[in-house]
């Protein structure tokens, strides 16, 4: 009998585990944006009006809880919510029940709802502090009312010099940074109680902010106390949170990133750093053949991808110069259109903002309120908002990813350079140039027919608006794709079949 319990209580823990990796998307999805910095209205009305016709699975929402309001320096930047007060839910994005409303809409077109959890600390020691919901913390003394924490919740006060020291980067304050002790009972039970209340709310999961610089086990207990996902926001009966955690991991720290892959998921800052040295041209194509972990990278389903994130396109973490972003458009979306037409790992967009200052925040009035984005007739943002999830070469390449769903990587093809193109099953095909004109016959691996370049257009009501390829009986079909072209790549499949 106490035999059959023990197996009981393995197979709970593992299926713990595994389970939150799980997305939790609806099973036509599998990319989630980073909306980063927007309100809660307009992300609600985002998932209506856009996402949920591109095929987007999920949105990473910017921290929810109550931060400090910053006005020395830079006037409101956007680190400031990265500086809790409490865990009121009450930020410049909007207030709780702003944000229970877009989770329940964001739900209800099946688009998830993932927040950006800052458990690591509170605010930088910088005296009174006043939050974004009224509440009032005082960081001197390490004295935070509302949630309520004193200094008996915090670590020692200690700068982090060696990041070699595992001991010093955990325990010790990043950037000033009040380092809250997770190891403490009455500061496991605030965050689980407010990461619960999240989940009551309808979200699907979580990015765990800074988790190396908190101990494993520490991490494992607090997860382990986290509720199901509420099965009124759709979810299936047991669904766990998803877990993914803030890891940067380039080698040579006392940290490793898999001290945490019994955790969840981790983001795998090596592939921001290489795919963008990739794509600048510092290395060839046809290196990308063994692209993902014949790179070292970590195993698939454990990394969460993406080309830029909001720390490193501002040259914050990892990658320095190799990081493309917005500012650089072909190669970031060239770089982009192979994270989402590659198998490995779970793919995240960045939506940013525009900024020259790295410390700016978002559009904002003079009072500091955040302004919202406006939509181009061509589907583009206006009022400083970038918008990279509305950009054609990225939503459309989204839908390809959801189209080869299930497949494998197929029918690699290089000209031994800066030439390649692949197959994802039967279902997709895309080729790249970063250097000469392509202009031959190639194997699609797609039935016979007519497909549109979902690159240089779109299928809309069955007319396609950019470059079409015909494939024979045999796959084949004649791929051109001009070296001095807007965009160096060309995609169809299955669906985008005219």
């Amino acid at each position: 009998m106490i035999g059959a319990q023990l197996f009981v209580a393995f197979v709970a823990l593992f299926g713990l585990s595994h389970a939150q990796w799980n997305e939790n998307m609806w099973d036509n999805r599998n990319t989630m944006v980073h909306l980063f910095e927007w309100k809660w209205n307009d992300i609600a009305s985002e998932c209506e009006r856009f996402l949920q016709h591109r095929g987007y699975g999920g949105v990473q929402v910017s921290p929810v809880s109550e931060n400090a309001i910053i006005t020395s320096g830079t006037f409101r930047p956007w680190w400031e919510r990265y500086q809790p007060v409490s865990y009121l839910i009450a930020t410049r994005s909007g207030n709780e029940a702003e944000f229970a409303d877009m989770v329940r809409r964001c739900n209800n077109v099946g688009v998830r709802i993932y927040v950006d959890m800052v458990i690591n600390h509170m605010t930088g020691n910088i005296g009174t502090v006043y939050g974004t919901g009224g509440s009032v913390g005082y960081s001197d003394t390490k004295y935070f009312p509302a949630v309520p924490y004193d200094a008996s919740h915090f670590n020692p006060e200690c700068s982090i010099n060696d990041y070699t020291n595992a001991y010093e980067v955990r325990n010790c304050e990043l950037v000033s940074l009040r380092d809250l002790n997770q190891g403490i009972e009455h500061v496991r039970e605030r965050i689980t109680t407010f990461m619960n209340k999240l989940i009551s709310l309808g979200v699907a999961g979580f990015r765990i902010d800074a988790a190396k610089h908190m101990w494993p086990g520490d991490l494992e207990n607090i997860f382990g106390r986290l509720n199901n996902l509420n099965t009124g926001h759709g979810f299936p009966s047991g669904a766990r949170p998803l877990i993914f955690q803030e890891v940067i991991d380039l080698g040579g720290e006392g940290i490793s990133f898999t001290e945490y892959l019994h955790l969840g998921r981790i983001t795998e800052f090596r592939y921001s750093a290489e795919i963008g040295r990739v794509f600048r041209g510092y290395d060839q194509l046809r290196w990308l053949s063994n692209w993902g972990e014949g790179w070292g990278f970590m195993a698939s389903g454990s990394a969460v991808v993406f080309v830029d994130n909001h720390d490193n396109q501002r040259g914050h973490g990892a990658g320095g110069d190799n990081i493309l972003t917005y500012k650089n458009p072909k190669q970031y979306k060239m770089a982009s259109a192979f994270m989402l037409a590659h198998p490995y790992g779970s793919t995240r967009v960045m939506s940013s903002f525009a900024f020259t200052d790295t410390d700016a925040g978002p559009p904002q009035d003079g009072n500091g309120n955040i302004i919202s984005p406006g939509i181009n007739a061509d589907e583009t943002c206006t009022n400083g908002w970038v918008c990279e999830h509305r950009w054609r070469q990225i939503y459309n390449m989204v839908g390809f990813r959801n189209a080869v769903r299930g497949t494998g990587l197929n029918d690699f093809w290089t000209n031994g350079a800066q030439q390649i193109a692949f197959c994802r099953g039967g279902s997709g095909f895309i080729a790249f140039t970063n250097g000469g004109t392509i202009a031959q016959n190639m194997q699609t691996c797609l039935p016979s027919g007519t497909y549109c370049d979902v690159i240089s257009g779109s299928l809309i009501n069955g007319q396609c608006t950019g470059k079409t390829v015909t494939v024979g009986a045999n796959g084949i079909g004649y791929v051109y794709l001009a070296d001095n072209e807007e965009d160096g790549v060309l995609a169809i499949h299955i669906n985008a079949r005219v």
